[in-house]
């Protein structure tokens, strides 16, 4: 099939990637030259391990990229992979969907039947504003010219390549009965996993040890909108759950790892997203649950755990920082080193961390800040450039003249540092473990003061 993929940022270069692979020849727009210039000269325009090898493969053969709209003239699929960022009231912004609908249904042909996508994660009810956007730009009639269908993502940055190759689950959500044949089509190769052999030999070696047959699953557009919106909520709560798990352990001197632990075998539950952190963040749960709980209440159903999930996680935040305090008492003055900007390992999205709210804290009660992230140094600087901090080129320059080191990102990098030498260049050596993830006997047997969370 021909397809176009509007946008070029994680989502849009994961799936265009992935489509062009599986022999669709596929387009991706964006207006954005460099990131266009980028994948035309087989590069990635986001960092995700194993995407280079990808786009470098397929480009010049079945993936291309463009500056303009003109190649959704002759298009089967046309994927809407913009960004939608959260407004104040914490709605999704959808200005960039609305443009890009605008400009598909200027150029759509009006001699075949089109499928417009909506992969970007979109309130409920968008496919409907999509549709009558791209009926007034283009005159032609919804349905039955041409179609738009909710297909959510569910991309997990650091495993994306794993996710989109062996999903556990494809949502397709519409009644239009030609688009589901236009789309089961489309996704055959993903469902039935047929991959020619260059596939597997560019994947990661763990996307391949993970593969799985997907579950193909129909619904109409808005069901697929709240799944989307339902599943990023669900995992933000049990996150949030362990975490105040966790506080109470401390309180109680229990271990959280083995309560999580017991907690994950009964299959009911299952151990993921049962680990420990300084709190959820990134560049989706924050906006989803935030544009889920604004939606419940616009409509007067308040969605009061996802509330209440959302309020745990900001006193999580609070709570690192206070054991921070507890250690150090006054904080003015008091050098503290951060490993890990990203919220998460894998990949370089610095967007809305759990390291944004915990150095305000941390620099309001007079801390000087030194940083360092394996990927994540470059967006973080351009995004938050303005705070008084100190990024390091070296993990070990965080603590220099430190009082304290306070891991947030579990790299495993960071697992395999001079200790010896980190311990020497210290202050005081205390060590905050927010993911429980540092090797703490070891640490303990150079001298450290380590402290996790939740465990004794």
């Amino acid at each position: 099939m021909k397809v176009v993929c509007v946008g070029s940022g994680y989502v849009g270069s994961v799936t265009a990637a992935a489509l062009a692979m599986a022999g669709h020849a596929t387009t991706v727009i964006d207006v954005d030259r460099h990131k266009v210039d980028c994948i035309n000269a087989g590069r990635s325009p986001v960092f995700e391990p194993g995407l280079d090898s990808l786009i470098q493969h397929q480009v010049g053969t079945s993936l291309k990229a463009s500056v303009t709209a003109d190649d959704v003239h002759e298009a089967d699929v046309v994927f809407i992979c913009v960004g939608t960022p959260s407004l104040a009231d914490g709605t999704a912004d959808l200005r960039f969907v609305k443009a890009a609908a605008r400009s598909i249904g200027e150029h759509l042909n009006t001699e075949r039947f089109t499928v417009i996508v909506n992969k970007s994660t979109v309130p409920v009810g968008t496919t409907e504003l999509v549709a009558t956007i791209i009926e007034e730009a283009s005159g032609l009639k919804a349905e039955e010219q041409f179609a738009v269908i909710s297909n959510p993502e569910f991309l997990r940055e650091g495993y994306a390549l794993e996710d989109v190759f062996f999903p556990d689950r494809i949502v397709i959500g519409t009644l239009n009965l030609k688009a589901r044949t236009t789309m089961r089509e489309l996704y055959k190769p993903f469902v039935e996993q047929l991959y020619d052999e260059d596939v597997t030999r560019l994947l990661p070696l763990e996307a391949c040890k993970n593969r799985q047959k997907a579950v193909y699953f129909e619904t109409d557009a808005k069901s697929a909108e709240l799944i989307k919106y339902a599943s990023n909520a669900f995992l933000a709560v049990k996150i949030s759950y362990i975490n105040e798990v966790a506080r109470l352990s401390e309180a109680l001197g229990s271990n959280v790892a083995d309560i999580a632990r017991g907690i994950g075998l009964d299959s009911r539950i299952g151990e993921k997203f049962l680990q420990v952190s300084s709190g959820w963040s990134g560049s989706c749960f924050p906006k989803d649950t935030g544009e889920l709980l604004a939606t419940s209440q616009k409509y007067g159903k308040e969605l009061a755990i996802v509330k209440a999930a959302i309020e745990s996680n900001q006193q999580m935040y609070q709570f690192c920082v206070s054991k921070i305090q507890h250690k150090l008492k006054s904080l003015n003055g008091k050098t503290i080193g951060i490993l890990g900007l990203t919220f998460k390992p894998d990949t370089d999205d610095a967007r809305q961390t759990q390291a944004i709210p915990i150095i305000h804290k941390l620099l309001q009660f007079g801390a000087k800040i030194r940083v360092h992230d394996p990927k994540g140094m470059t967006m973080f600087r351009a995004l938050h450039g303005e705070l008084p901090m100190t990024f390091c080129d070296q993990a070990e320059e965080t603590a220099d003249r430190a009082n304290a080191l306070v891991l947030l990102t579990h790299w495993k990098d960071y697992q395999q540092l001079d200790w010896k030498r980190i311990y020497d260049a210290m202050k005081t050596p205390y060590i905050l473990d927010t993911r429980n993830f540092l090797p703490a006997i070891e640490l303990r047997s150079i001298g450290f003061d380590y402290e996790g969370i939740g465990i004794v």
